[in-house]
């Protein structure tokens, strides 16, 4: 695994596909001169975050042209963006594409939608129900969105299956500006949070938050690269729009899990029996028991 990212801190314009998409062209020419591999946007980049009532009349099918355009883009680049998909059966989900030789490698719907605060994503989207890796050219990928992040267990579950980068597409908002602290809440939490995933699932962690404004809320970017032992390499500077090149390598993960096994002692036959017993699954637990036996 080597290559080189660009995550790009990008401001979307809410509800303006046509604009998103030729700021979008615009950013992967910049990625492209830089050397990029791999170009890395926010969540939800083509269509902006705060949709709500627009949220039905901005999905997108992913045979829809604006999608088209930049997967065709990705022959010589691969690509995350984000887009409101509106799926055959007429759900919409909150979903990030992984785009490569010109082909939608992957698709992740967002699986854990905040519904709290500012938050009203469970009345406008579908929950997505798997969590699976990217096998790309470039390495092995766990795609998780935003707040996909902040419950472990999907972090865990691309971890057993061996991912090698975390790739995080966010629209974080600025929360807990009247802290006495130097920096935001929100800011706050994310750098623990990056730092924790990347120490406790030794795989590197890129985040790309956006940055700008919609109906009030201010988000704040922010956007980083963290090691797989946890050491912040990069981070981009705060609201303003910024391209954060880094260069990514598979031997800080290689170093990782030969110092601490985490990954060859996860035990998740383990964990299987204690969910099936929490859930009180009777079936679960019959297989679990039937494993046991083999």
């Amino acid at each position: 695994m080597e290559f080189q990212a660009a995550l790009c801190q990008t401001k979307p314009a809410l509800g303006n596909l046509d604009q998103n998409l030729s700021s979008h062209m615009e950013w992967l020419e910049k990625a492209a001169q830089e050397g990029a591999d791999l170009a890395l946007f926010p969540e939800l980049s083509l269509t902006g975050y705060l949709l709500r009532d627009l949220t039905q009349e901005i999905a997108l099918p992913l045979d829809a042209d604006p999608v088209k355009d930049l997967v065709a883009r990705s022959r010589d680049m691969s690509i995350v963006f984000g887009l409101v998909e509106e799926s055959p059966d007429h759900r919409f989900f909150n979903s990030a594409v992984f785009a490569e030789g010109g082909e939608i490698l992957h698709v992740h719907r967002k699986a854990f939608l905040p519904d709290y605060g500012i938050f009203e994503e469970g009345r406008y989207f579908a929950s997505g129900n798997q969590i699976r890796p990217i096998q790309s050219r470039l390495g092995k990928f766990g795609l998780l969105i935003c707040e996909d992040a902040w419950h472990l267990s999907a972090g865990w579950l691309q971890f057993l299956q061996g991912v090698d980068a975390f790739l995080i597409p966010a629209a974080s908002p600025a929360r807990g500006i009247d802290t006495d602290e130097n920096e935001m809440s929100s800011e706050a939490s994310w750098r623990t949070l990056r730092s924790g995933m990347a120490m406790f699932f030794q795989a590197w962690v890129l985040h790309c938050n956006r940055v700008g404004f919609e109906d009030g809320a201010m988000f704040w970017g922010g956007s980083g690269v963290v090691s797989p032992s946890g050491r912040l390499e990069a981070e981009a500077p705060g609201e303003e729009e910024h391209m954060l090149v880094q260069a990514i390598s598979g031997e800080p993960v290689r170093r990782a899990r030969l110092q601490l096994p985490l990954l060859r002692n996860a035990r998740p036959d383990l964990i299987r029996r204690q969910l099936a017993q929490i859930l009180e699954d009777p079936d679960a637990l019959k297989g679990a028991e039937a494993g046991d036996d083999a």
